[in-house]
């Protein structure tokens, strides 16, 4: 018997705030845009970048602490996996769309960049990660 796997990680920046919602049965849920940039060098030596964009959800706790924790611009590690939805909109034209399903979310900023308001007490973690 064969295992399959389906499991993604990316490292960047939030792209956008977060937003909540509940489900109707009141289940929070949380989507954002994280910005993975990629660089290499070409043929020719030249140096070049990119940037994939990917949507992120996540549900439940992890819904709440991303809505919390995150806003744009914070550098985030998230851990998930790859889904693809589809529906078709009021014309009848079918629309689809992959996300990543997070299960794990750590805040690679230090919070006080995030959350200046917020008293974090004299203690100071300085290795600016952050695991939820």
């Amino acid at each position: 018997m064969t295992r399959d796997l389906n499991k993604v990680t990316i490292i960047g920046h939030v792209g956008r705030e977060p937003e909540m919602r509940y489900t109707p049965s009141g289940r929070p849920v949380t989507s954002f845009s994280v910005a993975v940039r990629r660089t290499w060098t070409s043929a020719e030596g030249e140096r070049r970048e990119e940037t994939e964009w990917f949507n992120v959800v996540a549900w439940s706790n992890l819904a709440e602490i991303c809505k919390t924790h995150l806003n744009k611009g914070s550098r985030v590690y998230v851990e998930g996996r790859l889904q693809t939805r589809g529906w078709e909109d009021e014309t009848g034209k079918k629309h689809f769309r992959t996300e990543v399903v997070a299960n794990e979310m750590i805040l690679l900023d230090s919070p006080r960049n995030n959350h200046p308001e917020i008293d974090y007490g004299e203690g100071d973690d300085d290795s600016g990660n952050y695991a939820f």
